[in-house]
């Protein structure tokens, strides 16, 4: 980009005055109440799965109907991604963080409802609590997105990347606290209602930290130069200046409907290792596809369906690659290997951060570049962009090659059934005396 028209993008700027910029103690209050905010919403989404059967067995309903609870969140957020887009963009972060709390809160106590007893709800208790996980399934996509934009507005240029890393895992660690308190607390059907209890206090305390403590939607001196240039526009001009915000949104919104299709796919065939192979091998094909779209000009829309697809893919694996994990190992616990699954994640997740970041080169002037120029200069992300497209395919095609186990949980389940049978048909040819 020339740089007449970064200027132009970044308004009327001193560089050489250090004091045009400004960073504030309270980003760290914003970035903690994002990351409270993101963790008790993946906790709610995923409370009853580890206890599912529990979970039937105390409203008398079906296990289809526990999955439920789940399923809601990736519907919702499909739809509604869009809008939570729009509030983002055109109302402001902090609009969007207390909305978010406020449904998420509501939705947590909603859910409180439906155990009850003085209400007497009957068969009716069961609604409340899917109406509670709709509230907090709207939320969900308005804190997703949330992190970048906190980032962008708040944090400066050499803090942005690691905010935003934060922000975004916390909602992968509320995965793993769901997946390892929900079976702590609830030994027995009887304490559901407890284990509710407990999952609305984070929700109820980020409401009321996002209520009181945020007061405005942007600093009133911007960290940046490119802060200067990320107050909210117009949803239909943002989507066409703020591009790399819609490929994040285009990414995770097909992610999330990879994971419902590949997840009702799955449970029906239960065909693990094909199902997390093809899609290791689609989004390592889609990352190769945007390192070198990326390098040419006027290609957005190859770009957003690059990005589509790599979370399409992409974010499909997660799921079943938790449950093949389980699958793998089986008899150690869920916790256990959903537990080192996390761990070794963001420990990669770290590596490849602090890596590709070290990979990027400041550069005064780039041809390609379609980015602000700050006071330094563009970063150049071709060469660290080659090396993770690299890195996925090389990983592919490890995994394609070398994994290769047996379903030892789903093979322990039939043996016990199989068994079972033969007892029942032993018991029942028994004369009886």
């Amino acid at each position: 980009m020339e740089g007449g028209e970064a200027a132009s993008l970044l308004g009327e700027r001193s560089l050489g005055l250090p004091g045009r910029f400004k960073t504030y103690r309270r980003r760290w209050f914003l970035l903690a109440v994002v990351c409270l905010l993101n963790c008790s919403n993946a906790m709610l989404w995923l409370t009853f799965a580890p206890v599912a059967d529990k979970t039937a067995a105390y409203f008398h309903i079906s296990l289809e109907t526990v999955n439920w609870l789940s399923m809601v969140y990736l519907l919702i957020s499909i739809p509604f991604g869009l809008v939570a887009t729009w509030v983002l963009d055109s109302v402001g972060l902090r609009c969007a963080v207390v909305l978010s709390a406020w449904l998420n809160m509501v939705g947590s106590i909603t859910r409180m409802f439906s155990v009850l007893k003085f209400l007497s709800l009957g068969s009716q208790s069961y609604w409340y609590l899917f109406i509670g996980q709709c509230f907090c399934a709207l939320a969900q996509p308005l804190i997703i997105f949330s992190p970048t934009k906190l980032a962008a507005l708040w944090f400066p240029d050499h803090q942005r990347a690691t905010a935003n890393m934060i922000a975004s895992m916390s909602n992968p660690l509320g995965i793993l606290i769901a997946n390892l308190l929900s079976p702590a607390l609830v030994p027995e059907g009887k304490h559901i209602p407890l284990m509710l209890g407990v999952y609305a206090v984070p929700a109820v305390t980020a409401c009321a930290l996002a209520t009181l403590g945020i007061h405005e939607k942007v600093p009133p001196t911007p960290p940046s130069a490119s802060a200067t240039n990320s107050n909210s526009q117009p949803f239909f001009t943002g989507l066409k200046m703020d591009f790399a915000g819609l490929n994040g949104a285009l990414f995770t919104v097909c992610g999330l409907l990879g994971a419902f299709l590949l997840g009702m796919y799955v449970d029906r065939t239960r065909k693990f290792i094909e199902s997390t192979k093809i899609s290791f091998c689609l989004s390592a094909l889609a990352s190769i596809m945007f390192a070198v779209i990326s390098r040419f000009r006027h290609q957005a829309i190859m770009l957003a369906i690059t990005s589509s697809l790599f979370g399409f893919f992409g974010f499909a694996i997660y799921p079943i690659a938790m449950e093949l994990a389980v699958e793998c190992s089986y008899p150690i616990g869920e916790g256990t290997s959903t537990g080192l699954i996390f761990v070794a994640s963001q420990i990669e997740g770290v590596i490849l951060m602090i890596l590709l970041q070290a990979l990027t080169v400041r550069v005064s002037e780039d041809p390609f570049s379609t980015c602000a120029l700050d006071q330094d200069g563009a970063l150049d992300w071709t060469t660290p962009v080659l090396v993770l497209a690299g890195l996925c395919s090389g990983m592919a095609c490890f995994y394609v090659i070398f994994f290769h186990t047996d379903y030892k949980r789903l093979h322990a389940e039939t043996i016990t059934a199989d068994l079972a049978k033969a007892e029942d048909e032993a018991t029942a040819h028994v004369p009886e005396s």
